[in-house]
């Protein structure tokens, strides 16, 4: 099965000179399109050996200095993290036929940022922080169940403090690319490269 893509185009004098900016504008568009989570993100790692994995984490900001999410640090992610922290983020929002790819360097969030974001989220999340040991072998469901519900009776006054083995990253951007869909496989691709402190734009060949 084949598409073709025509919705937009991508012109360099279209395209913001910050590419934090034209983030910024085309997630909008994502949002105000109401596309299924547009906040999800693939995220790309490497073992000391150079194994890659991938898989989907949620974006829970992004400014200038780069792009944040939240994770166990024990799990599999974390320790590709500590071992190799090169990594890669793609974004990809078929109903405006885009995607963002992003390499950059994974920075540890500071604990006071990581504290910030764990009180904010849901009840239940928080209690599924304590619960699992993310990545690590378990024997059936009724375990994870049962932890869970030890954890909730720990915590039943909803205080429910950060573990120490969860916080956040941040991902410093080096490339960013936007992708738009064209016809006959003839894509839109604008990358952008910081050399000296500085973005530089240039267009790829599809």
């Amino acid at each position: 099965m084949r598409q073709d893509y025509t919705k937009h185009t991508l012109e360099e004098k279209d395209v913001n000179s910050n590419p934090v900016l034209q983030f910024e504008k085309w997630f909008n568009e994502a949002v105000d399109a109401k596309l299924e989570e547009p906040y999800a993100m693939t995220l790309a790692t490497t073992d000391r050996e150079g194994k890659p994995a991938a898989r989907i984490v949620l974006m829970r900001g992004f400014d200038e200095k780069g792009f944040t999410f939240y994770t166990n640090y024990a799990s599999r992610k974390g320790h590709d993290i500590m071992e190799n922290p090169n990594a890669a983020l793609l974004f990809f929002w078929q109903g405006l036929e885009r995607q963002v790819r992003i390499e950059g360097t994974l920075i540890k969030l500071s604990a006071e940022e990581s504290d910030d974001y764990f009180a904010s989220r849901p009840f239940e999340s928080r209690l599924g922080a304590w619960t699992s040991e993310q990545s690590k072998v378990i024997e059936s469901r009724k375990v994870l169940d049962e932890r869970f519900e030890e954890v909730s009776k720990k915590y039943a006054d909803g205080n429910v403090p950060r573990p120490p083995h969860w916080g956040g990253y941040l991902l410093k951007p080096t490339h960013i690319e936007f992708w738009q869909g064209r016809p006959s496989r003839l894509h839109d691709r604008i990358l952008f490269t910081m050399e000296n402190n500085v973005w530089k734009m240039e267009r790829l060949a599809p």
